[in-house]
């Protein structure tokens, strides 16, 4: 009697199998998705959670997390904080904030409400956008996006900044302005206002805009 031959794994169902796999880490700001439903439902990749004392931020050649610098003064981040990918902030950005000579020529930012502690950076989250701060900071367009953690039990049905408690965004406000002051200097930054879900999906929409002109996807080879 021949030995028996190791049968082989029946291959998963077609509706099983994942659309497409990364083989090699994706660079965060440019090889992730804006989101599943922009510019309503977006990723967010974390930098900085509420729980740290140092400012991280991505480098933007290799995507790895590096450190930016410890943060001067005692405030915290009030919310998670990080950014939107394949966002930039350029010309269609500027346009929409009153008193900016430009963007910040960064990814858009964006703050993140969860009513669980997440305590860990580099991360990917899904929310749905209900706001912003319209932030200027030494002349540069900064808008700060709020959102909240999609499905989450205590905040995952706000829609709009007026869903959630005003104190949370008086929080995310008064960190903004704080936590790059120095004793003795003139503060540089400034939030011009607090605006709703309607103008934020225009600064998202914008910031997409911008991304496009800024690195432009390579024209498709032909054969």
């Amino acid at each position: 009697m021949s030995p028996r031959q190791p049968t082989r794994p029946a291959a998963p169902p077609a509706s099983a199998a994942p659309a497409a796999i990364n083989h090699f880490r994706p660079h965060p700001w440019h090889g992730l998705e804006v989101g599943p439903e922009p510019p309503a439902l977006l990723n967010a990749y974390i930098e900085i959670t509420p729980f740290d004392l140092m400012k991280y931020e991505v480098d933007k050649v290799s995507g790895y997390l590096r450190v930016d610098r410890p943060q001067r003064s005692s405030a915290q981040h009030p919310s998670l904080y990080g950014f939107v990918p394949r966002t930039y902030c350029g010309d269609h950005v500027r346009r929409l904030a009153p008193g900016a000579t430009r963007g910040d020529g960064d990814p858009l930012d964006i703050c993140v409400l969860s009513e669980r502690a997440i305590t860990r950076n580099e991360i990917i989250v899904r929310c749905r956008v209900i706001g912003g701060l319209q932030m200027i900071d030494g002349g540069e367009a900064d808008d700060k996006i709020v959102g909240v953690l999609d499905n989450d039990y205590v905040w995952g049905a706000a829609r709009d900044v007026s869903d959630v408690p005003p104190v949370l965004i008086e929080r995310l406000r008064h960190y903004f302005l704080t936590y790059k002051l120095v004793p003795g200097r003139r503060a540089q930054a400034r939030v011009d206002r607090v605006y709703g879900r309607a103008h934020a999906l225009k600064v998202v929409r914008a910031a997409m805009a911008d991304y496009d002109a800024a690195f432009p996807s390579p024209p498709a080879h032909r054969s």
